[in-house]
């Protein structure tokens, strides 16, 4: 497909924006408009209603980016650079995808890719439709907005024909031809409002932000905002690029706070305007502007130039943007305020939020543009709640920078949980799957689940205080309830597609508010099943999670089956070794009680009978469910004991060694060692790991929990002796990454002695294989037998199979083995309550929210609404489109799309929308570039070209055609519903 975009006619444009919102109280997919009071503040000779907008960049590049911005909130725009480099010449230039906002924001793009008169027609396109927006649909004052220029990148370029006819056009667009169209087509759309239109001002911008390329000499910026000021008359900001602050402060903040993998040298800082040239020449600007009544001020900061070393982006150097680069840019308000007593004026852009705007605006630094929180998922939605969160605050005309309160809220930005790194690297919030062409609206979190919860269809119901219906639905997948609860590994909330707006839904603890609020009513409902009519027994070998979850599973199906556990009671290592701060005795005997409900028989206190013997005693179907209670060897001379067995010692209020501990090992089960020799007494607790703690495969939670309970950590070292109350250890560096992505320590010929009395060796729990092989049951070199091993009707599941588990895992293979002993996978109907309606979670998109009264507020709901790939186009090329049936399908516009890549980082899928979704094609040449894309080009007379399933053909929509029913009825619904986004 083609990088270049095709702008849309104004009058097109119009008829998308009235259309849509006249259907559906929408415009370009932003659903929830901002509706501005009576407040305003004065700007360049104008007024804004709100001091924030969309900065220069993908967001300002397009009519329909802008409007979006508008309808959604913005009042401030930072237009898109022009320069006299552009269209197809620049767009060559600009690797593709050029756009990375996972986390902090990367991109390898610059100034407008349009041609720099098609840019200044977007820009005069978007000021009427905001007019007249304004105005019919009473969004706000329709002189309640601000459009910024902004240009570089030096002065020749400035003066040259192409930018100053660009520049002389947004001053006064009286005589162009597109301001003249505008004005035509409005009168034509809206004749009600004539008196109006004719009163809306081609006056487009009397303000610009110099954009300077980095190394610019101090001179050329001097010059550039000299000739804007006394030539052009325009009020200027001067955008100040991060490396202002020299080399050693930006390094050491981001490496403070987590950054350190962020790679640049010290080149642009010493090539870029340095603050000793700086200082003056702003005061000689601040004086020149004053001269001719102009406004003067700083734009903070221009995105940060980084190296590409883990092929982020396809490009050598890329430039950051977002929640790394708040602390940076605020570092840089906080000493030019100092400098200037807060006199000098400050625009602000560099990783500004709903959860810092506030902030910013109370210490009189505004405008405050953004770019990367529109990028994320809830796109331009997001403004809206920006917007009201500045309508609380007192709004007064600029008079000073407040010193005290900018350097406050620097160093405060330095620890924010908002913008540090979090301490592991990010998992992956892909699914494996690829996205399906039609039907694609899922819920990451279901699809990260090993066994597939319905999580957004329980937590609604726990919104709706049905907590026994919520525990019905978690149950129907889930028979560990409590003990998922409490301790599960939650992968289903690294998926959670609020990682992308602050933290994931708290989808275990609200399962375990319907379990525990939901257990007496649902338990009194419950009714042990009646006996199938079947021949088959089955025995289920050990009682931890794994097999009480195939007893709850086999029992609900009426098999008859029992739990063979050598322990007194069922539970496994979740009973007999995790720590009691962990998960309580009730919580494991609740999950029992619901398994034994369900009809399953359970021995206790022997070893089970080997495979032979149970089928001797008629068992047709064996599981083997057994956990990994074999300790790993740490082979080091001293007082070393395994962790499970000193784990179960002490949760059974034995006596085990204690005294100066280390834990040798990096897993969850090492967290749960170190913080119980702090809660047993110890008179240190260290964990001792040979990589970093961003390597250690431990949960980022219990991690934390650790660290918060007072466990020392000591990184890079291998430990190699204890004796006479001390460890010692030989220190390690990262080296190359191994197989599995982590870096490899190597030996430094250094060591390092630490106090310590027992050493707690936790590394490599697994199965014992002479269990298997006893019963001649084959292993792999690990000692670990298939799922379905070579013996009929013989199964291994949970750590048996997989070595040390998760309990979540445990319960897929118990689930997959009852499916194989039933012959078929179980079903359910889903209670209708359970189902948010379309309205419901469009209300919460965009909505940042750090806490709230119901985890169901925060859930989005992408079960019925997924979209974020609507959500994040900057250019809206992904448009939603109802079908008669009610349901929504994903349609991609070609002609509006740049290849940015940002819809591939946030689909849910392990997929990039903008190539593999179904696609509207403008011409034939699109068509043509774009072979890997499915899509349809309208010929004219009921006939369009399909691409489908490798074939390429036309169809006539008033025959019979080779289409699919579902693709027809897509087709056909974009041509009669959807005509404004043909061309």
């Amino acid at each position: 497909m083609s990088e270049l975009m095709i702008p849309i006619p104004f009058r097109q444009l119009m008829n998308w924006m009235a259309t849509e919102y006249q259907r559906d109280g929408s415009v370009f997919g932003v659903h929830r408009p901002y509706v501005a009071g009576v407040k305003k503040l004065p700007i360049f000779d104008e007024t804004i209603e709100t001091p924030f907008g969309p900065a220069a960049g993908p967001n300002t590049q397009l009519a329909q980016n802008i409007i979006a911005s508008y309808f959604g909130g913005s009042r401030f725009f930072e237009l898109k650079t022009v320069q006299k480099m552009d269209g197809a010449e620049l767009a060559a230039c600009v690797n593709r995808p050029c756009i990375l906002a996972e986390d902090e924001c990367y991109n390898c793009e610059w100034s407008t890719e349009l041609y720099v008169q098609q840019a200044f027609e977007e820009y005069v396109k978007a000021w009427c439709a905001c007019k007249i927006m304004a105005k019919v649909y009473g969004l706000g004052n329709p002189n309640g907005f601000v459009f910024n220029m902004s240009v570089g990148y030096d002065l020749d370029g400035i003066k040259g024909e192409k930018v100053d006819r660009f520049l002389n056009g947004m001053i006064d667009a009286r005589e162009t031809p597109i301001f003249q169209e505008c004005i035509r087509v409005l009168h034509e759309l809206f004749p009600g409002e004539s008196g109006f239109i004719n009163t809306i001002t081609p006056r487009i911008s009397g303000s610009v932000t110099v954009s300077t390329l980095h190394g610019c000499p101090p001179a050329e910026i001097e010059r550039i905002a000299s000739y804007l000021i006394t030539e052009k008359h325009l009020h200027t900001f001067v955008k100040c690029n991060p490396t202002i602050l020299g080399y050693e402060t930006a390094r050491s903040i981001l490496d403070s706070m987590g950054y350190d993998y962020i790679a640049f040298d010290e080149h642009h800082f010493n090539e870029d305007l340095q603050y000793r040239d700086a200082v003056p020449m702003f005061h000689r600007l601040q004086a020149l502007a004053d001269s001719h009544s102009l406004e003067f001020g700083l734009k903070l900061s221009n995105t940060f130039p980084v190296d590409v070393k883990n092929k982020e982006l396809p490009s050598e150097e890329m430039y950051m943007a977002g929640k790394a680069l708040f602390p940076l840019t605020t570092t840089m308000a906080m000493r030019i305020a100092k400098e200037f007593n807060g006199r000098l004026r400050l625009s602000y852009a560099g990783g500004a939020d709903a959860f810092n705007i506030d902030k910013l605006f109370e210490c009189g630094i505004w405008p405050i543009t953004m770019a990367t929180t529109e990028l994320k998922p809830g796109g331009y939605q997001r403004f809206k709640q920006i917007g009201e969160k500045l309508d609380a605050l007192n709004f007064a005309p600029f008079t000073r920078v407040d010193v005290t309160a900018i350097e406050s809220l620097a160093l405060a930005a330095r620890s924010d949980k908002y913008h540090v790194k979090a301490l592991k690297p990010l998992p992956r919030r892909k699914l494996w799957e690829k996205v399906p062409l039609m039907d694609c609206f899922t819920a990451p979190c279901k699809g990260g689940c090993p066994i597939g919860q319905d999580i957004p269809e329980y937590i609604e119901l726990v919104g709706k205080g049905a907590y026994a219906s919520a525990l019905r639905v978690i149950t129907e997948k889930n028979a560990l309830p409590f003990i998922t609860g409490t301790i599960c590994a939650h992968r289903c909330m690294t998926k959670c597609t609020r990682n992308f707006y602050e933290e994931p839904v708290q989808i275990r603890a609200s399962k375990l508010v319907a379990a525990e609020r939901g257990y007496d009513q649902y338990m009194d409902k419950l009714v042990r099943p009646a006996p199938a009519d079947t021949q088959i027994k089955a025995a289920i070998i050990g009682g931890g999670p794994t097999g009480i979850a195939a007893g709850y599973f086999l029992g609900r199906a009426g098999i008859p089956c029992t739990i063979f556990e050598r322990e007194e009671k069922l539970g496994g290592i979740v009973r007999q070794v995790i720590p009691s701060f962990r998960i309580s005795d009730e919580a494991i005997d609740k999950d029992v009680a619901l398994m034994e409900k369900m009809g399953a028989e359970v021995r206790c206190g022997a070893p089970a009978p080997s495979v032979e013997e149970l089928k001797k005693m008629g068992y047709t179907h064996i599981f083997f469910a057994v956990g990994a209670w074999k300790a790993g060897r740490l082979d080091i001379p001293g007082n070393v004991v395994p962790v499970i067995g000193w784990l179960r010692d002490m949760k059974a209020g034995k006596p085990v060694s204690l005294g100066h501990v280390a834990v040798v090992g990096g897993g969850n089960t090492a967290m749960d060692a170190a913080r119980a020799a702090l809660k047993a007494g110890a008179k240190s607790s260290t964990l001792v790991y040979r990589r970093t703690k961003k390597y250690m495969p431990a949960e980022a939670e219990e991690l934390e929990l650790a660290i918060a309970d007072g466990v020392q950590f000591l990184e890079l070292v291998a430990p190699v002796r204890q004796e006479n109350g001390t460890l010692l250890c030989n220190r390690m560096k990262l080296g190359e990454p191994d197989a599995s992505g982590r870096r490899t320590p190597v030996e430094t010929g250094e060591t390092v002695e630490i106090s310590c009395d027992t050493v707690v060796s936790a590394v490599g729990e697994r199965v014992d294989s002479d269990l298997f092989t006893a019963n001649g049951i084959q292993v792999d070199a690990k000692g670990i037998p298939d799922f379905q091993t070579n013996l009929e009707n013989v199964w291994v599941g949970g750590d048996a199979m997989r070595g040390p588990a998760t309990v979540v895992e445990g319960i897929a293979d118990a689930s997959a083995f009852a499916a194989a002993v039933i012959g078929q996978a179980h079903t359910f109907r889903m209670p209708g309550r359970a189902l948010a309606t379309r309205e419901e979670a469009l209300s919460h998109k965009g909505i940042l929210m750090e806490s709230a009264k119901c985890e169901s507020e925060r859930c989005l709901k992408c079960n019925t609404v997924c979209e974020c790939c609507v959500d994040v186009c900057p250019n809206r090329a992904n448009v939603s489109i109802e079908l008669p049936d009610g349901r929504h399908e994903i349609l991609h516009v070609d002609r509006m799309c740049n290849e940015c890549g940002n819809c591939a980082v946030f689909c849910p899928y392990d997929s990039a929308p903008y190539r593999d979704k179904f696609t509207l094609f403008y011409d034939r040449a699109g068509f043509d570039a774009s072979p890997k894309n499915q899509g349809f080009l309208p010929l004219g007379h009921h006939r369009v070209l399909v691409r489908l399933n490798g074939q390429t053909f036309e169809a006539d929509l008033n025959a019979a055609n080779d289409l699919p029913a579902d693709i027809e009825v897509f087709i056909l619904t974009v041509l009669s519903k959807y005509r404004y986004l043909l061309g």
